[in-house]
């Protein structure tokens, strides 16, 4: 052995501060009562089937205790894997996707993976590769609320991609997971027609994506099951600006007057209740609003938003569990997340 070998750090080893004592995967296994090989499989996400939860708990338990981290860069170079994955969103303007960043950020570091957020530059257009070479700086792959065709610059380099509010129908990702969108705006429809209104104004997302597509189509359905319902159906990009326009668009026009305003999210949601106001009118009393997403902005307005809560941080953990599978060789499955409507102050009877 070269006096180099002798004070290189094992694989396993942790990585430790000058001066620190180094916590080794020998130290976890101790304290947790288990192997080292039962460590490994823990701390790699490789335990399902070969070590009990309870003895998972007990591995994870002592690593965060002892403050153990393991050697990346020597793990790396045993197992070919760089334990990176990128998430990609089509943008940064709302909460939503910072929170399914961190649902996905825990998930992986569970598992002793990192994640990196890369917010698209094209927004939902093709995203150009932000490595020059990502096949060899990561992983994998999970994309939110884009195409399959708009990541052609990471899936072609061999990556398993994980695509988050995608049509399920593309087979070419190596998992789909999906929030019930279609049965959020039912259960809108639904509340709206409770309370008697059958003059309706749809805001509808101006963004070519699958996600806003289903919304229109259950929304079409749901209200022309209803007999008298009249469902107007108007374009909007996502901005307050831009709701507060089509939203005078919507009450203004040489129709009657609809009596509710759906809205593709809550920040347009938000400018739709500006409008009202604007118009002399009141929110809900002669005009009800509803959002989708359930932002923070969704309890900032007042009357507080009625709205569709989407589970982001549980929609995040599980791509990035979805990708986790992908990488050890399963098939997952694809999954499909509840969604609730919340009722607040924004919505309330039809005027007579």
């Amino acid at each position: 052995m070269s006096s180099n070998d002798a004070t290189r750090p094992a694989a396993d080893d942790a990585v430790r501060a000058p001066g620190a004592a180094r916590v080794t995967s020998r130290d976890v296994a101790r304290a947790a009562g288990v192997s080292q090989a039962a460590v490994s499989l823990v701390l790699g996400d490789k335990w399902r089937g070969r070590v009990s939860a309870a003895k998972a708990d007990s591995v994870r338990a002592a690593a965060r205790d002892l403050g153990y981290r393991p050697n990346l860069a020597a793990r790396s170079l045993r197992t070919g894997r760089t334990r990176t994955a990128l998430l990609v969103v089509p943008a940064l303007t709302t909460e939503f996707f910072a929170r399914v960043h961190t649902g996905a950020t825990r998930t992986a570091a569970d598992a002793g993976f990192g994640v990196v957020l890369y917010p698209s530059p094209e927004g939902i257009g093709p995203a150009p590769d932000p490595f020059g070479s990502a096949r060899t700086s990561l992983d994998g792959v999970i994309a939110s609320s884009m195409a399959v065709d708009a990541l052609a610059a990471l899936h072609g380099a061999g990556l398993p991609l994980v695509m988050l509010d995608n049509d399920p129908a593309d087979d070419r990702a190596a998992a789909t997971v999906n929030l019930d969108i279609a049965g959020g705006a039912r259960q809108v429809a639904a509340h709206l027609l409770a309370l008697g209104h059958r003059r309706i104004g749809h805001l509808a997302a101006d963004v070519d994506s699958w996600t806003f597509a289903v919304r229109g189509r259950a929304l079409a359905d749901a209200f022309a099951a209803a007999p008298g319902t009249a469902l107007r159906r108007v374009p909007t990009a996502l901005s307050v600006a831009a709701g507060l326009t089509a939203a005078h668009t919507a009450l203004t026009g040489p129709e009657p007057r609809p009596t509710a305003l759906v809205c593709d999210d809550d920040v347009v949601a938000a400018g739709a209740c500006k409008a009202v106001r604007r118009l002399g009118l009141r929110v809900p009393e002669d005009v009800s609003v509803t959002g989708f997403d359930d932002l923070a902005l969704a309890v900032a307005v007042e009357p507080e938003l009625t709205t569709v809560r989407l589970p982001a941080e549980g929609f995040g953990a599980a791509g990035m569990r979805a990708l986790l599978d992908a990488l050890d060789g399963h098939r997952p499955t694809a999954r499909t997340l509840p969604v609730d409507l919340v009722t607040r102050g924004s919505t309330g009877p039809a005027p007579t």
